[in-house]
C-alpha cells in the first residue's frame, strides 16, 4: 500500500507541534498586505497581520490558491508515490476548494475533501483522518469516511471587533448589526458550510468567552469526547489560558488543544476572536 499524506489548507490553524505529531503537510494560503502578496505560516503570521493593520490603517485580505499552484503542491507529495488526502476550506468561503479540485484531477491519487468548515474546524478533520491512516484506510477510504462526518463539526467564535469581518464581506449577518452596534460581541456559527450571527453578547469579552463556552458545550452523550480545540486570534491576556482550564475542568473530552489562528483566518476575524470546536456524534 503506498504512503498516505495528510494535507490542508494554511486555514487549519493546526500548530507547528500538531502537525510534526500528526505528519500532516500544509498549503500556504496567500495574504496580501498593501502591494505585497506574503504566504501564510512562512513569511506573515498573525501578529503581523494585527500590527500591519494598527500601522496602516487599511485591512489585508487573502487571495486562493490557483490551479497551478495546487498541481506543483500535489506533484510534490506525490513524487515519491504516495496517495494524497487534502481538505481544503470550505467551498462557501473561497475558489480555493474548487481550485485545488480542478487540480487533483490533473495529478494521479489525490483526494480533496471539502472541509465545508474553517479554522479548527478544518482541524478536526485532518486529525480524525490521521487517526484512520493509523487504522489503515487507504486514501480512498480516508476521504469517504470523512465525508460522512463534516456536518457533525461544530464551528463557532466570538468576535472582540465586527470591523474585520465586516469589511471583509465574509459573513454578511455580521454587516447588517450596522456600526451603531460595535460594542456587541457576536457569536459566529458555521453552518452547512456558511457562516452566520448564532447570537449576539454584550460586556467584557472575557466575561463573555465563559458564558459562551457554558452555552454551545452540550451533553457528553452528544459529543466525539476524542478532542476539542479552543482556538483564537492572539487574545493578549490570560482569557484563552482561562478558557482552557474551563473547558478541560468541564471534563467532556480526553483531550484539549489550544492553537493560535493563522494569518488567513485572522485577516477576517480581527483580534480576541475565541472559538471553541468540537464534533458532535
Amino acid at each position: 500500500m503506498s504512503k498516505i499524506v495528510i494535507s490542508a489548507d494554511s486555514a487549519v490553524d493546526l500548530s507547528n507541534e500538531l502537525c510534526e505529531k500528526y505528519d500532516v503537510k500544509v498549503f500556504g494560503m496567500t495574504i496580501v498586505m498593501g502591494e505585497e502578496q506574503r504566504t501564510d505560516g512562512v513569511d506573515v503570521h498573525t501578529t503581523d497581520v494585527f500590527d500591519y493593520v494598527k500601522r496602516t490603517g487599511t485591512l489585508t485580505s487573502t487571495s486562493a490558491g490557483s490551479i497551478g499552484e495546487y498541481e506543483d503542491y500535489f506533484t510534490k507529495l506525490t513524487a515519491d508515490g504516495s496517495a494524497v488526502v487534502h481538505f481544503s476550506l470550505g467551498n462557501e468561503f473561497s475558489s480555493t476548494h474548487r481550485n485545488a479540485v480542478l487540480a487533483g484531477e490533473e495529478v494521479e491519487n489525490v483526494f480533496v475533501v471539502d472541509s465545508a468548515n474553517l479554522s479548527t474546524g478544518i482541524g478536526l478533520l485532518v486529525l480524525k483522518a490521521c487517526d484512520m491512516r493509523s487504522e489503515g484506510m487507504s486514501a480512498q477510504e480516508i476521504a469517504e469516511n470523512i465525508a460522512k462526518i463534516t456536518d457533525k463539526v461544530r464551528t463557532s467564535f466570538v468576535l472582540d471587533t465586527l470591523d474585520y469581518m465586516k469589511k471583509g464581506g465574509r459573513c454578511s449577518s455580521v454587516a447588517a448589526l450596522g456600526a451603531n452596534l460595535l460594542k456587541l460581541k457576536p457569536c459566529i456559527a458555521v453552518v452547512d458550510g456558511k457562516m452566520g450571527v448564532e447570537k449576539k453578547y454584550r460586556g467584557k469579552i472575557s466575561e463573555v468567552y465563559k458564558q459562551y463556552v457554558k452555552e454551545h458545550l452540550p451533553e457528553k452523550s452528544n459529543l466525539d469526547t476524542t478532542r476539542v480545540f479552543v482556538t483564537h486570534t492572539c487574545v493578549y491576556d490570560d482569557s484563552a489560558k482561562q478558557i482552557v482550564e474551563l473547558v478541560r475542568e468541564l471534563d467532556l473530552f480526553d483531550e484539549v488543544l489550544e492553537t493560535t489562528a493563522g494569518s488567513t483566518v485572522s485577516v477576517h476575524c480581527g483580534p480576541n476572536t475565541l472559538g471553541v470546536l468540537f464534533i458532535e456524534k
